[in-house]
């Protein structure tokens, strides 16, 4: 595990800051794509935001690194038409999705919404060792103030959306939301598009299981759906395919090194099949996802 550490602990301090993808570092503003009327895709540095607005206001969905936070409140004005941001919600508690709770609710008058361990992690000292950093608690406005076990359900603007955990994916504590009416899914970090994904084995995720809730999540949609990846462009139904298919693929092959005698660094050495070459673009680079996969199957 030293080696593996060793990687990300590179590709940590050789990049602007941890969990960027690797195209969205150059970018000093927020790229904005309408989905429809009333949702829209904000891309900045980290994880992908969408925001959905109507009559009842303005909900969000994650919201970048602290230091976008001026930058992406004058966003959220902009397209908001005067009306006031009333959720935030959080796919999971890493601060490239949540860096900004605490700037957007400052006056403690928005309710944040995630899983339980989501507030669990955001209000204890966590510890993450892959990039040997540490995140200390956060104040209380940083702080989901609605949290829910499995499931719940927010109406919001004529929409239905559905929050759903998964367990023991990207975290211990991941939601994927679901839009009734738009028809879209915002995944959180169950998928980085099209890439070789992060698992924060730390904090309770695991690569096998990560795939079995990208399966369940491809059983939940149509081919009409439009898929928000936490990381990357827009795609659908098809691109998730692609994408589960290379996790459940590479982890079969990872499995079958490790049945044969490889130990992981000899695993690593050999490698995956050349075919999974172009999933090799994001900050987690082939040897590293196979240390999460190897890990995951102990």
């Amino acid at each position: 595990m030293k080696r593996i550490s060793s990687l990300l602990l590179a590709i940590f301090f050789t990049s602007t800051i941890p969990f960027s993808v690797a195209d969205h570092h150059a970018q000093s503003s927020f790229k904005v794509t309408n989905i429809s009327d009333n949702l829209i895709l904000l891309q900045g540095r980290g994880g992908n935001i969408a925001l959905n607005r109507g009559q009842d206001g303005v909900l969000i969905i994650d919201n970048d690194y602290a230091d976008l936070g001026k930058e992406l409140k004058q966003q959220i004005e902009n397209l908001a038409g005067g009306s006031a941001l009333k959720f935030i919600l959080n796919t999971h508690w890493h601060g490239d999705h949540t860096g900004n709770n605490e700037s957007l609710n400052q006056q403690e008058n928005v309710n944040i919404v995630a899983h339980n361990n989501v507030r669990k992690r955001l209000s204890t000292r966590q510890e993450m060792p892959a990039f040997n950093r540490v995140v200390e608690a956060h104040p209380r406005p940083a702080l989901p103030t609605i949290t829910f076990p499995d499931s719940m359900t927010l109406h919001f603007n004529d929409e239905t959306l559905i929050l759903q955990h998964y367990a023991k994916g990207h975290t211990d504590g991941d939601s994927v939301i679901f839009f009734k009416k738009n028809n879209a899914v915002h995944m959180g970090d169950h998928m980085f598009y099209p890439m070789f994904p992060f698992v924060d084995l730390a904090s309770g995720g695991n690569a096998i299981s990560y795939a079995e809730n990208v399966g369940k999540v491809l059983e939940a949609i149509d081919s009409e759906t439009v898929v928000i990846p936490g990381h990357g462009p827009l795609t659908d139904k098809q691109g998730l395919m692609d994408f589960h298919t290379m996790l459940v693929s590479t982890i079969a092959e990872v499995k079958s090194m490790k049945a044969e005698g490889l130990s992981m660094k000899a695993a690593q050495a050999k490698g995956l099949s050349a075919k999974w070459k172009k999933w090799n673009v994001g900050f987690i680079k082939e040897p590293v996802w196979i240390s999460f996969i190897y890990s995951s199957l102990k």
